[in-house]
């Protein structure tokens, strides 16, 4: 019983170990921050080109859902795919239609009456 005792406890020392030792390792990285004041209601600023990273032309969309500077071409919410990273496809909700410019739609253009 003594040995089944000494393994348990054997076993308890050593996921205790695990645990400290993840819990003590180097802080996360810091998180990605990307200074998206120059590029919101400014109107069009800049395009996909002016941007190093994905994640950073997200944050101006994610700051501008109006997106008057044409970064999500396509609508589905995801900024200048095409980017190197960092990403973040974590899309932005959009719930209007924009123009080719990004400028948005308030009502729906009816198509001429025949």
């Amino acid at each position: 019983m003594d040995g089944a005792r000494n393994t348990s406890l054997a076993v308890a020392g050593v996921i205790t170990a695990i645990a400290l030792t993840a819990c003590s390792g180097d802080p996360a990285p810091p998180e990605h921050r990307f200074d998206v004041a120059p590029y919101v209601n400014q109107g069009h600023v800049v395009d996909c080109g002016a941007f190093k990273a994905q994640a950073d032309a997200q944050a101006v969309l994610r700051a501008d859902a109006l997106d008057p500077n044409g970064l999500d071409r396509d609508g589905d919410g995801i900024a200048c795919p095409d980017l190197p990273g960092p990403t973040d496809r974590k899309p932005v909700h959009r719930d209007f239609m924009t123009d080719v410019d990004g400028a948005p739609i308030i009502e729906p253009v009816k198509p001429p009456s025949t």
